[in-house]
């Protein structure tokens, strides 16, 4: 599969993680943590523009404001206008915890953003699940402690997330209700072989996931029940969170990282760090939850 994803650019990109398709400004969004940079690709041009921010962006939801976001970083959640630049701060995250930073997360079915945090001071499980509601508030899920919180999606209805501490190698599944924040069953959805860590999810119309192997050089595709259905093999150890892309959702994009990555492997394996599009063998994407209500909700 490898030769029908390529480069979208000829950046690469230290952490890169996050991405999404933004439906209202027909536009790839993507954030590099390590730098501080919030991306977006226009597949119509080809240009690809950036924003730094004051810190790191660890996930991000589209409103339905165009070309405004809810911006999860190191230990805040935010409200940033890609426009005019303004960044408006509106809750603090795991204020007592100073080890932690938030980390992946993507918005709910009933438009509330779910993330988790991470431990960049150890392997402990200190992190958490949490919810930042479509009315303005924080709480956490009642979800395990968590060293490095991953793969956040829900299924079409909503009614399951998906989840993971990557460094079990597990993806968990749990019901989820949109309207509370309950949750409720959690279970193992499927494992994933030896030294590999699941990274960043989407979930597709059909109801199959989408995991970017991180170490695994790969993204996988699983069945409603937990069975690998297809696997895109990809030019990058790290392939770190995936989405579908363009008008009929049926492009794919593949964020990688080439930090942890030694110089001399870089030097011989140049595609790490890549953004990787192309058009999967399978599968079509469900639009990107919006933050908040949305008119007439």
């Amino acid at each position: 599969m490898t030769d029908t994803f390529k480069p979208l650019s000829a950046d690469r990109q230290a952490h890169a993680e996050g991405v999404i398709w933004d439906d209202l400004a027909n536009v790839v969004r993507w954030t590099d943590i390590a730098t501080s940079r919030l991306f977006a690709y226009d597949p119509a041009t080809g240009h690809v523009a950036e924003a730094k921010l004051p810190a790191r962006v660890c996930c991000f939801a589209l409103t339905h404001e165009k070309g405004v976001l809810l911006l999860a970083l190191e230990k805040q959640v935010a409200r940033y206008d890609t426009r005019d630049g303004t960044l408006q701060v509106l809750e603090d995250i795991e204020p007592d915890i100073l080890g932690t930073r938030a980390n992946d997360g993507r918005c709910d079915r009933g438009g509330n953003l779910v993330f988790g945090t991470l431990n960049e001071a150890g392997p402990e499980k200190v992190a958490s699940f949490w919810r930042y509601t479509h009315d303005g508030r924080l709480h956490r899920l009642a979800l395990p402690k968590a060293a490095i919180t991953n793969s956040i999606c829900f299924s079409p209805d909503g009614g399951t997330m998906y989840f993971t501490d990557s460094p079990t190698a597990q993806i968990m599944a749990c019901d989820y209700d949109a309207a509370s924040g309950e949750v409720d069953r959690i279970r193992v959805f499927t494992e994933l072989r030896k030294g590999m860590e699941p990274d960043g999810s989407t979930v597709d119309a059909e109801g199959f996931l989408w995991n970017a192997e991180w170490g695994a050089s790969r993204v996988v595709r699983y069945t409603p029940d937990g069975r690998v259905d297809t696997t895109i093999e990809l030019p990058a150890r790290q392939p770190s969170c995936v989405t579908f892309a363009g008008p009929g959702l049926d492009r794919m994009v593949v964020t990688s990282a080439f930090k942890y990555i030694d110089e001399a492997v870089l030097e011989d394996e140049p595609l790490n760090g890549a953004i990787f599009i192309g058009t999967p063998p399978r599968g079509r994407g469900l639009p990107e939850a919006r933050y908040g209500r949305g008119v007439g909700a």
